[in-house]
């Protein structure tokens, strides 16, 4: 016979005998007691029609090469999340198929115009894109918003709450959220970024916003990644910033001042003069363009359209001065090479005569019986480039399956 679940209250349900509040006895909310006894490695604890068979666990079926790119191709979210998933896969025995999957995509890619929005914490981005996003989505746009979430030194966690902070944009069916994890990268920047941003572009969406954690060195790695580049600013954030600010701005298209409302607007327009006056000094980042600085609400939503005008007439004109194509080109030598970068450093780190060798150099490093510089000298020495390429081969030149 199925064992019975006990149900209890929660210590703050209401109380009948109170009759200074209202009781509900319907009220839903109860604490179910767990199943003993009835384990399952995939299920843990399961439902006792599991035990007595009168219900069956269904699992998922994994996807093939031919269902990821027919999923995405055809908008599929459910698929274009689990494609993502397996780009973002740090497993070797994923990294064949995530490569045959974009490779079969790559022709439907480089159509959209790729944004990057970074800024100090509290200036208002994740609030600022969902207002972006909403208006983009009524004028008939297909929008995909990358973040970048914190990745904790301490438990390796991220709390990827940007699609919960984006509550109106996230329920519309022209948009698409993914929060991805910092993880140990450069400055917060997902390894993957942008893979997932060819992935989100063959699914059909035209215009790709980017957020990232903040203000530090991530911005020098977005920037590698976008068209265009924007600088969301506070008012009044005085004058510790500014040597942040400045090599920030430099990289920048456009400085936006946010939260110019109510009480905030008139420090907004000072904040806005400071801005434009810091950037006569500061040379500009794209070639031929003159990057100026804007005031938006995105609580208001005043300043958005002239904003989405500024970066239509950026795009219109660093195309047609070729800036536009020159800087995609760019971009794909420069993932290139970072790529090559890591391979040859896992190619190092995970070669076994390496790993067995490291312990012995880094006790004598400590001893002071050898400097860094001999102890890299010999590490290389004994680093055997062939025979470590011959345990990436089938990483490195993907093959079919039979």
């Amino acid at each position: 016979m199925a064992e019975k679940y006990t149900v209890s209250r929660p210590s703050w349900a209401p109380d009948p005998d109170d009759h200074h509040h209202h009781y509900d006895p319907n009220f839903a909310c109860g604490v179910m007691s767990g199943i003993d006894n009835v384990k399952d490695a995939a299920g843990g604890n399961l439902n006792p029609g599991l035990k007595d068979g009168t219900m069956h666990l269904k699992r998922r079926l994994v996807p093939t090469e031919d269902d990821y790119v027919k999923g995405v191709l055809a908008g599929d979210r459910m698929m274009l999340s689990r494609a993502i998933t397996l780009i973002e896969s740090n497993s070797p025995r994923h990294f064949p198929l995530a490569q045959r999957v974009l490779q079969r995509l790559l022709p439907y890619t480089g159509h959209a115009l790729r944004i990057g929005i970074t800024g100090v914490p509290g200036a208002g981005k994740s609030t600022m894109i969902e207002a972006l996003g909403n208006m983009l989505c009524d004028d008939g746009h297909r929008v995909a918003i990358l973040t970048v979430d914190p990745t904790s030194t301490v438990t390796r966690g991220s709390i990827l709450g940007d699609k919960t902070r984006m509550g109106t944009l996230s329920r519309r069916k022209e948009a698409y959220i993914r929060p991805s994890p910092a993880g140990g990268t450069l400055g917060g920047v997902a390894r993957k970024s942008r893979e997932t941003m060819l992935l989100c572009e063959a699914a059909g969406y035209d215009t790709l916003l980017i957020e990232t954690v903040g203000v530090g060195q991530s911005e020098t790695t977005v920037r590698s990644m976008v068209d265009f580049f924007m600088l969301v600013v506070l008012t009044g954030a005085g004058d510790e910033l500014q040597g942040i600010k400045k090599g920030i701005m430099e990289l920048a298209d456009a400085i936006v001042v946010n939260k110019a409302d109510g009480d905030n607007l008139l420090r907004a327009k000072v904040a806005r003069g400071e801005f434009e006056r810091m950037l006569e000094f500061i040379q500009p980042a794209t070639p031929g363009w003159a990057t100026h600085a804007y005031m938006v609400s995105a609580v208001k939503h005043t300043g958005l359209k002239e904003l989405w005008q500024v970066i239509q007439a950026f795009a219109q004109k660093t195309k047609k001065d070729g800036v536009f194509d020159k800087r995609r080109h760019g971009q794909l030598i420069d993932w290139m090479q970072s790529m090559i970068d890591e391979h040859l450093h896992n190619l190092f780190f995970d070669d076994p005569v390496i790993k067995g060798r490291m312990p012995e150099v880094r006790d004598a490093i400590l001893q002071g019986a050898i400097s860094p510089t001999q102890a890299v000298a010999e590490l290389i020495s004994i680093f055997d480039v062939q025979r470590a390429a011959q345990r990436q081969v089938d990483l490195l030149h993907p093959r079919k399956e039979d």
